[in-house]
């Protein structure tokens, strides 16, 4: 039951003191975890509900932290809905099968996310970056499902630049 709890606040949805009593904030917790990953949301951690769960928490050392992180490096300087649009991909990146199947491994996927080939993952985030990390692992979803992004003043990538296009953010537009 601990481990249930911490690995639900580690993606932001277990937000009280882990008890290992599974009573109404857990199963509350639990049902937000389902919706957020398309589960049938009933607050019962079964089978299919733990496996997503450790899933997407695996290896993470800190889901929250890490989300952070890649959103303050390559949203920093963008409106609080632009980072929040930006772990929103990440998130997209999870569900889809494309990718891979945990925050962690999208995030460290070679040749993804720019600011981590250059080091700029490493800078130590802002509290609006946690925040935005906060409501990404939530749910939250600005960009309507898009898997990639890019600035169109910097961008050089035509294939960026040839993807569906969903909505522009700030400075960056989404596409799928």
């Amino acid at each position: 039951m601990l481990d249930l709890q911490e690995r639900l606040a580690s993606l932001g949805y277990f937000k009280v003191g882990t008890t290992g009593y599974y009573g109404t904030v857990t199963e509350a917790a639990v049902k937000k975890f389902q919706k957020a990953y398309r589960l049938p949301a009933d607050g019962i951690a079964n089978d299919a509900t733990l496996a997503k769960l450790k899933k997407v928490t695996k290896d993470s050392g800190n889901t929250l932290e890490q989300m952070a992180r890649i959103i303050h490096a390559e949203a920093r300087g963008e409106t609080y809905l632009g980072q929040v649009a930006v772990g929103a991909v990440v998130m997209n990146r999870v569900h889809h099968s494309m990718f891979p199947g945990s925050i962690r491994e999208v995030i460290f996927q070679d040749g993804q996310f720019d600011a981590v080939a250059d080091g700029q993952y490493n800078l130590k985030p802002n509290a609006s970056a946690y925040r935005a990390a906060r409501e990404a692992l939530n749910g939250s979803d600005p960009t309507k499902g898009s898997l990639f992004y890019y600035n169109p003043k910097i961008a050089t990538s035509e294939w960026s630049k040839a993807r569906p296009r969903v909505v522009k953010i700030g400075n960056h537009v989404f596409t799928r």
